[in-house]
């Protein structure tokens, strides 16, 4: 009895084992896509291992998993209250990231839906809890930027130590009541004729006030002026325009005056 494989036997047993080699080749080859981390399981458990961007070789019996480490955006929108309990409609915008040092734990104790599952709950515990300290009419006026500090630092020191970083935190808007609304910028509003009538007077305080200055300066010159002015000189200074009268060639008719130092008086004609 021939115990040898006939040649064709062995040509299907060698095309057998090339398949086998491409299948284990392919499956060995993984790809990490631009912006991500792969996490590496090996039947379901986590290892510690995880992968850069790029391609790369791999346990064949291992699983890539991706996960996003570009920066992402969530946008909130909720009903908080405020300080004197008013119920507020605030909108809000988180920007953060994964951090790829912790996205094999992130993936292992929370999931790849991270976001749903710890982000957005603690967002909307620290939105709540920041705007409670602070009453309607601040928020709406000045201190949103405030409040946004106190939202980031608190989301940075719950969801930092579990692998999220978080870069900012964005309030776009917050919805009033009408009425309280109103009344708010009604307030505004007074406070800004009140600063513009404050304006007008001390404009018209300062105005006065140059006009006394001045009319003082005026009242000074006169007292110099009139203390200068003595009859000698009046009389000295009439003398001067008699001669200066008396020199033009135009005919004159002269009136001599009565008094003890009355000056003559040319009239032309």
């Amino acid at each position: 009895m021939d115990v040898n494989p006939s040649p064709f036997f062995r040509l299907i047993g060698i095309a057998a084992a090339a398949f086998l080699l491409v299948i284990l080749l392919f499956a060995s080859v993984t790809r990490v896509g631009t912006g991500h981390v792969g996490v590496l399981t090996l039947f379901g458990r986590v290892t510690s291992e995880t992968l850069p961007e790029g391609i790369h070789l791999i346990n064949p019996l291992k699983t890539n998993n991706e996960l996003s480490i570009q920066t992402q955006t969530i946008k909130e929108s909720a009903n908080v209250p405020s300080s004197e309990g008013l119920m507020m409609n605030l909108d809000t915008s988180l920007i953060y990231q994964l951090n790829p040092e912790k996205a094999a734990e992130v993936f292992q104790k929370i999931g790849a839906d991270y976001e749903i599952k710890v982000i957005e709950p603690t967002l909307r515990a620290a939105i709540r809890e920041a705007t409670a300290s602070h009453t309607a009419n601040a928020l709406y006026t000045g201190e949103r930027e405030m409040v946004a500090k106190q939202v980031q630092e608190q989301l940075v020191s719950q969801l930092g130590p579990r692998g999220i970083l978080i870069q900012n935190v964005l309030l776009r808007d917050i919805q009033l009541p009408a009425t309280l609304k109103a009344s708010i910028e009604a307030k505004q509003q007074a406070e800004q004729e009140a600063l513009a009538m404050n304006f007008r007077l001390q404009k018209e305080t300062q105005e006065a006030q140059r006009k006394r200055i001045e009319a003082q300066g005026i009242r000074d010159f006169q007292q110099i002026v009139a203390q200068g002015i003595s009859p000698q000189l009046l009389e000295w200074k009439g003398i001067e325009a008699t001669e200066n009268l008396a020199k033009s060639v135009n005919s004159k008719v002269v009136v001599i005056g009565n008094s003890k130092n009355g000056l003559p008086l040319i009239l032309g004609q």
